[in-house]
């Protein structure tokens, strides 16, 4: 593996304001072992097929999940496959996985290590929440028979640390609110450093463009767009008359990206509560997005989610943390998928811009990487053995 940056060399600089993880480690996950990825604003996984990008974009989306309080069984329905291919069951027949993720911020860096037994039943095993060389949360399993692990947590008062049960299916770190009353110096790091950890873990929208379904007209509802884009075209209706300008920008990347002249993109009501999405040529042609190829379908549905923000895409941020201090991170796995060269560079440029204002963060897998990630700012991740 092999890792670089294009980014321009940073002077030293003040914590972040907005949450956002730096590192992914892969310790057993699928064809990882001991794996430490380097995460920036905008970074691209790229390698041959079978090198583990999309087990790499799938372990960040896994903890994205826990991060925002779904079951253990939710988010690894099949856990077997998680664990790696030559891993050895001990002598009790357990195995399992490990990641985690170091995540930068208001508390500095904060990381988190969890540890799940896949076989024979799917639970956490052990978690640590650390920072600045403190373990804030530790926990492991002592009573196989019972479905709760044994936490402690950093107290830093009359005792060093408190203790009590978590349940076995929950990442504990989510759950820190519940259980801290917050009374010491050290429940308050504790509660901080976790509320820094999840809020960067809930603004995860993962992204997965299906151009067979956004081919439909939609019926108009609540205009989050859906992992798969299959609402497109109501988003698409709603945005228009929310945000003139970023609906200027989102046309001229279109227009960029798609075959033809491109003067506008519209959505139009048919009379029966659904919408259509069209290509407005400028010559009095409309073109159907159903007539569209598939790259450049996803190309519009994946320059629409750079250019929006948490309140269209369906993503559950920290309702209780003001959106200023959030940033929204897209997992695009494919990212090059059916797009050619030009479509390819000019969505990762269109990604570089947004990234950089510190709203947005990217995290990609493409094929064939070498043209597009040479654009200044993205940080490539080559899995090539």
């Amino acid at each position: 593996m092999t890792v670089s940056s294009l980014a321009a060399p940073a002077q030293a600089e003040a914590r972040p304001d907005r949450p956002g993880a730096t590192e992914l480690r892969l310790a057993a996950f699928a064809a990882h072992r001991r794996a430490r990825f380097p995460l920036g604003p905008l970074t691209l996984f790229t390698g041959p097929s079978g090198s583990g990008k999309t087990g790499a974009l799938r372990a960040y989306e896994a903890l994205a999940r826990l991060g925002g309080g779904a079951a253990l069984g939710e988010v690894f329905p099949d856990p077997v496959a998680c664990v790696p291919e030559r891993a050895r069951p001990d002598a009790q027949r357990r195995c399992g996985f490990r990641i985690g993720c170091t995540v930068d911020g208001p508390e500095g860096p904060v990381r988190l290590e969890v540890a799940v037994q896949a076989e024979p039943e799917l639970r956490i095993v052990g978690e640590r929440l650390t920072a600045g060389g403190v373990t804030l949360l530790e926990t492991a399993l002592r009573d196989p028979g019972r479905r709760v692990v044994q936490a402690a947590w950093h107290t830093a008062g009359s005792s060093p640390v408190t203790r009590g049960p978590l349940p076995d299916d929950r990442l504990g770190t989510a759950l820190l609110p519940l259980r801290v009353a917050g009374r010491t110096d050290g429940e308050r790091r504790v509660l901080a450093a976790a509320e820094q950890m999840v809020v960067a873990l809930r603004s995860v929208y993962a992204c997965d463009p299906s151009p067979r379904r956004m081919r439909a007209a939609t019926p108009l509802g609540a205009g989050r767009l859906l992992r798969g884009c299959d609402n497109l075209a109501e988003v698409l209706w709603r945005t228009r008359s929310e945000c003139g300008h970023r609906y200027a920008h989102l046309v001229m990347a279109v227009r960029a990206g798609c075959a033809g002249p491109v003067t506008d993109v519209l959505a139009e009501p048919l009379g029966d509560g659904t919408v259509r999405a069209l290509l407005d040529r400028g010559d009095g042609v409309r073109t159907h997005l159903g007539l569209l190829g598939d790259g450049e379908l996803r190309y519009l549905a994946l320059a629409l989610v750079l250019l929006t923000g948490p309140g269209v895409l369906e993503v559950d941020p920290a309702g209780e943390v003001p959106a200023a201090l959030q940033t929204l991170t897209v997992l695009a796995d494919g990212l090059d998928r059916g797009l050619d060269v030009r479509q390819a560079g000019e969505l990762v440029r269109l990604a570089a811009r947004m990234c950089e204002r510190g709203h947005i963060r990217l995290v990609g897998a493409v094929g064939d990487a070498v043209p597009v990630c040479e654009e200044p700012g993205v940080t490539v991740v080559d899995l090539t053995p």
